[in-house]
Order: structure tokens, then C-alpha cells, then sequence
């Protein structure tokens, strides 16, 4: 019965074997040789016929699949003593199909791969991703706290230094200035802060001409400053010099309410 072929593009002439043998259903282990190099002839005839480009592996294929053939027809020699049948039994264990054999076995196995490499490819196609978004915005805002490391132990801790370095100066002349109460310092740092433009260093509120009496009145006004939410102080880093900074939803001009304070 003649076969009829349907030209198909085939990789190399290990394809065309396996197709050959995949659909006769044959045995790779245990290929009949003659069947298959005829169908594999009546292939690369047919090529010829309809004047594809027949490449030089399909012929050495098929006279490989000839010398295969040739060798498997040729009759066996006659055994004549016990080393001849030693060596037929060698012969028999060489199946001149097994290079062939192993050829094709490791070419299915690569094929497999690659067809597994190629259905993952299609599949990894039909995924559509996008460049990531900044998603800074929607976080949530978090108010940051202005005396955020910053306590009653910061100011006493600037307070006592500046006491240090007014025992260590060198007083030449010292003039007395007049005992004020700590609502006059308050108005005194609120103009000085309206001058400033609202920020002030702690340091500024002091200067070597005042008396102790004086420092430790500046010292509780800004602490009542603090208390009644009209400035807040901060430092920009750990033992640097206190800002003082009046709250921003306070005007600078507003007049602070004397009533308000203890003293």
C-alpha cells in the first residue's frame, strides 16, 4: 500500500523520523528498519518532485538509514567453535539501530523542552503589566509633631549651660536694671519674636549684662509661652541651640492677653 504525504516543514532529518514513527505508532526502541527507510526515501523524493530545497543531513540520513538496512539484511555467519559463537553473541548485543536509537531519544527529549519552553512563552504573552505608579499621595499624612523629642529636660539642660557660661565671663562693670515681672518679659520676647519675623533663638533672649534674677524670669516666661500654646520650641539637632517659633496660627501683631497668665 502506497503512502500519501502531506509536505510539512520539518527541523532536520531527527524530526522526520520521529514524525515517521509517531504516527505509524512504532517502538523507538525497537524500530523495523526497512519500513521506515522506505517511507523516509518516498519523503525526500518527493521534496525533490516539488523542487524543495533538500538539504545535505536528510541525505546522510537516509544513507545512513541504507547502511542501517544493509547491515540488518546481511546474514549472519555460521558459528564454528565456541569463541565465533562468543563473538556472535557480541554482534547481537551491537544493534546497528542503537546510535540511532539514542540520536532520536535525546532529540524528543529537547524537543518536549521546547515545547514546553514555546507553550510557556504563548502563555507568558497574553500577560499585560504596567510601570509602577508612585503611590506616594495616597499615603496616609501623618502630622508630624513640632516638640517631637524635645521636653521640659532640653530646656533646663539650655538653661544650666547658659548659667555656666555667665559664671565663667569676666564681669568689668555690671548695671542693675530694674526688677520686671514675668508678664513684661512675656510682651519683651513677643516683640523681639515680631521682630524677628516670629523665630528666635533661645540664646538671643540672653546677654552678659543680665542678672540671674532676670535670667530665671526670661526662663519662666517662655515656659509660659509654651503652656498657653503661643510658641512652640524645637531644635535641629540634639544639644544645638533652642528655636523659639511662634505658632503659625497666631498672628505676630496679636496682643497677648495678660489675664491669661498665673503670675
Amino acid at each position: 500500500m502506497k503512502v500519501t504525504y502531506k509536505l510539512e516543514a520539518f527541523e532536520g532529518p531527527l524530526d522526520l523520523l520521529l514524525h515517521l514513527i509517531d504516527k505509524n505508532e512504532l517502538d523507538i526502541y525497537n524500530i523495523p528498519i526497512k519500513e521506515i527507510t522506505e517511507q523516509y526515501l518516498e519523503y525526500v523524493q518527493a521534496m525533490q518532485e516539488f523542487e524543495l530545497e533538500v538539504t545535505s543531513e536528510f541525505l546522510v540520513m537516509a544513507a545512513t538509514l541504507l547502511s542501517i538496512k544493509s547491515k540488518m539484511l546481511l546474514p549472519k555467519p555460521p558459528v564454528i567453535d565456541e569463541f565465533d559463537e562468543y563473538f556472535d553473541d557480541m554482534e547481537d548485543e551491537l544493534d546497528p539501530r542503537a546510535e540511532l536509537v539514542a540520536k532520536l531519544i535525546e532529540y524528543r527529549k529537547y524537543k518536549s523542552i521546547a515545547d514546553m519552553l514555546r507553550d510557556k512563552e504563548v502563555e507568558r504573552s497574553q500577560v499585560y503589566t504596567r510601570e509602577p505608579e508612585d503611590l506616594t499621595p495616597f499615603l496616609q499624612q501623618v502630622q508630624e509633631n513640632p516638640v517631637e523629642g524635645l521636653d521640659v529636660a532640653d530646656l533646663l539642660y539650655a538653661f544650666q549651660r547658659t548659667l555656666r557660661k555667665l559664671a565663667n565671663r569676666n564681669v568689668v562693670t555690671r548695671i542693675r536694671r530694674d526688677e520686671i515681672s514675668v508678664k513684661e518679659r512675656i510682651r519683651e520676647v513677643v516683640d523681639l519674636l515680631r521682630v524677628r519675623g516670629g523665630k528666635l533663638l533661645f540664646s538671643k533672649l540672653f546677654d552678659y549684662e543680665m542678672t540671674r534674677e532676670e535670667i530665671v524670669v526670661t526662663f519662666l516666661a517662655i515656659l509660659e509661652l509654651m503652656k498657653m500654646k503661643r510658641v512652640v520650641c524645637y531644635q535641629y539637632r540634639l544639644f544645638e541651640d533652642i528655636v523659639i517659633q511662634a505658632k503659625e496660627e497666631d498672628s505676630i501683631d496679636t496682643q497677648f492677653s495678660t489675664d491669661e497668665i498665673d503670675y
